[in-house]
């Protein structure tokens, strides 16, 4: 499923017009990047949780030419799936 079909199942399951759930997806998309830019964290009980973690610098290999390379440290955001989520998936 990609972004226009998700906004599709929303306004056919919420009985809203596409543009409105297309404005609520994106505000949720919005808000939670602004929580985990923040270093905040996001849960959705049953669903999941979003949050970042910090990767130490490292290094790494080229694997084209075996050259050893500084790869640079960075924040990643990380989720975990929620019991429901899972229960529903499996």
């Amino acid at each position: 499923m990609n972004k226009s079909e998700l906004i599709d199942a929303i306004a056919a399951d919420a009985g809203i017009t596409k543009a409105a759930a297309k404005l609520a997806l994106e505000s949720f998309l919005g808000n939670v990047g602004s929580t985990l830019k923040k270093g905040g964290r996001v849960s959705l009980v049953g669903f999941g949780s979003w949050s970042v973690s910090s990767r130490a610098a490292r290094d790494g290999r080229n694997p084209q030419t075996g050259k050893t390379i500084k790869i640079a440290a960075k924040n990643v955001v990380k989720f975990k799936a929620g019991a429901e989520l899972e229960g529903a998936v499996n």
